[in-house]
This record gives structure tokens, C-alpha cells and sequence, in this order.
């Protein structure tokens, strides 16, 4: 019987490197990123199979009367299975076992649509469709082609802000995040948004610390003020949209676009795939995520959730629910928390 190892955090990156991994969602530097936002404590799990591999890293959070809870960090996750006969179904019976051992009642993951990892839970787990994410094509693309690809209305936009002057540097690996988080948390006020996304110093701390060689900022100035900024996270061969923020005057100057099609054009100078805009807020289909459709009309890819229920009698207990309800927010005892 194959066993689910728990990895010691200095030992996840090389398992990573090993079993063909890339992705900034899956490393322990974005991992402990979200665990100081308040999203649990971060485990790193392997299954190792004589053909393949299947790693899953999750934040463990305390649930109510000593229960636990399990999901993936604000981003994207699950499970990822490698190699040519990955232990897909020992590793789902060795985490029910890993669950039952650790008082886990439920699990949540957003899982990579890009990596279509969803498919790996079909069956074992509920898995539902929610809204889509943007992909934007940038292998091998100019900055011209990558412009032509959009719709009409960002390309006038783009026009717009070209012929306002707008100055743009992209900055891999910065070593300061200030000015972008004052930019960042006036847009969020602007936004009237919860606080939750009002993240805590040790989080930036940590962006230009731990994961400093997965970040790139570009940002957008007018007369040497910062309008508009943006980071986003780099994991050859994706790129992946994380952060942006904006003034009043940047936004009517069409700064946002500007920056997009510079980190679009960044990514495929330094041949990447792929650059992955998201979707929008909470995965669904909203303003936001009609921003980042237009830059890249045949990008969308489907989300998917998943969401498992370890011990039945605990979670009816604790969420009030005679019968287990799959539907809306998810595990249902966390609605109001």
C-alpha cells in the first residue's frame, strides 16, 4: 500500500523540482504566503508510485470543537499527479486516511485551470463548475500581434494610452513593494473591498523576500507619479496575473491596458507560454473577468472546484445540516465567518 508522506517544508521544492512541478501556486514560498493571510497552516503532501507521482500542498485550518478543515491557498491548487501511471487512486484513499488520522473534516480546492487537475477528483470528490479564467496566448507573439489579438474596444484603449505618454518599466524581481501597496490599498478602499485583501506587512515582506524571484512588477507613471501597477508571478512557462492597482487619472488614462500588453509582451521576450490573467472575483464571470476576456477573446478556460467531506457525522454536526448540501459556500459551517 502506497503512503502518504508528509514533507518536511525544506525538503518540498526539491520533491517538486523531482516529480516535473513548476507552478509558484504549488511551492512552499507561496504556500506560507497565504498562511499569512490567515488561511491555515501550510502541508506538504507526496504519494510516490513506481510510475509516477501525485503531490498535493493544502493549509490546514482549525474548524470548530477541535475539527480541522483543509483548502487551497487564494490562487489555484489541488492535487497534481506526474510521470506514466501516477497512484491517482491510492493517493485519494491515503488522504481520507491522512484526514481521518489529522480530525480533517472537509477539504475545498480551487483547482489550475490550466493544469485541468479537476479531473483527478471527478469521482472521489464533488467537483463544480465555476465561471472561467483568462489565458493569453504570448509564445512566439509580437508586441503588435499580441495587440491585434484584442478586442476593438482594448485596442482603442491601448491607442489611448500610448498617445498619452504614459511611462511603463517592467521590474523583475524587485526588491521593494511601497509605493505599489499605497496605490494597491487605495484601490481597494476605492473598491469598497472586504478585509480580507488589506493584507498584512509580513505578506509583502514576503513577496519581495521569499518569493522575490517569482515576482515581476510593472508599473505605469505620468510626469514620474505611479498611476497604475501591477504584479504578477512568474513559473516558466507561465506567467500568472496576481495583484493591480490603480489612480482615477490611470484608469482614465487607460493605464491598466497599457501595463497588461507590456507584461504580455515581457513574458513572450523571455519565452514563456502562456501569461494567465484569472478570472473575477471569486472565479466568476464579472467586470473584472470582461477586462481580462478582451485582451485574449479565446482564452477562457473553465474553473472548476472541488469540495470533499471527510467525516459526514462531524460536518452535519457542525454546519447544522441534516442531509450533506454541496451547493453555495463551502464547508457550509465557515458561511458567516
Amino acid at each position: 500500500m502506497s503512503q502518504l508522506e508528509e514533507v518536511a517544508p525544506d525538503d518540498w521544492d526539491d520533491v517538486l523540482d523531482r516529480v516535473g512541478v513548476s507552478d509558484v501556486y504549488f511551492r512552499r514560498a507561496y504556500l506560507e504566503s497565504a498562511s499569512l493571510l490567515g488561511q491555515g497552516r501550510p502541508v506538504y503532501l507526496h504519494l510516490h508510485g513506481p510510475a509516477g507521482d501525485v503531490v498535493f500542498p493544502v493549509l490546514v485550518r482549525d474548524a470548530p470543537s477541535g475539527f480541522f478543515d483543509a483548502g487551497t491557498p487564494m490562487g489555484y491548487g489541488g492535487p497534481v499527479a506526474t510521470g506514466v501511471a501516477p497512484p491517482v487512486v491510492e493517493f485519494f484513499d491515503a488522504y481520507e486516511r491522512w484526514c481521518a488520522a489529522n480530525v480533517v473534516v472537509a477539504t475545498f480546492s480551487r483547482f489550475h485551470p490550466i493544469l485541468d487537475n479537476r479531473r483527478l477528483a471527478e469521482g472521489r470528490w464533488h467537483v463544480e463548475h465555476i465561471g472561467s479564467s483568462i489565458a493569453w496566448r504570448v509564445e512566439d507573439r509580437s508586441a503588435e500581434d499580441l495587440a491585434a489579438g484584442m478586442e476593438a474596444h482594448h485596442r482603442r484603449v491601448l491607442r489611448k494610452a500610448r498617445a498619452a505618454e504614459i511611462a511603463v518599466a517592467v521590474v523583475p524581481a524587485p526588491d521593494e513593494l511601497a509605493e505599489f501597496v499605497s496605490l494597491y490599498e487605495e484601490t481597494m478602499r476605492r473598491q469598497s473591498a472586504s478585509d480580507f485583501y488589506f493584507f498584512p506587512g509580513a505578506y509583502w515582506e514576503q513577496l519581495v523576500g521569499a518569493m522575490r524571484t517569482a515576482v515581476i512588477r510593472a508599473d505605469a507613471r505620468v510626469e514620474g507619479k505611479l498611476v497604475a501597477s501591477i504584479v504578477c508571478l512568474s513559473a516558466p512557462p507561465l506567467l500568472h496575473y496576481h495583484l493591480g492597482s490603480s489612480s482615477e487619472r490611470g484608469r482614465a488614462l487607460g493605464a491598466n491596458n497599457l501595463l497588461f500588453c507590456e507584461m504580455a509582451t515581457w513574458a513572450a521576450e523571455h519565452g514563456l507560454r502562456s501569461f494567465h490573467l484569472g478570472g473575477g472575483v471569486g472565479g466568476f464571470e464579472d467586470s473584472l473577468y470582461e477586462f481580462k476576456r478582451r485582451f485574449a477573446p479565446g482564452g477562457a478556460l473553465p474553473g472548476f472546484v472541488g469540495k470533499a467531506v471527510h467525516d459526514a457525522v462531524a460536518y452535519r454536526t457542525l454546519s447544522g445540516q441534516r442531509e450533506i448540501d454541496y451547493a453555495g459556500y463551502f464547508p457550509a459551517y465557515r458561511r458567516s465567518s
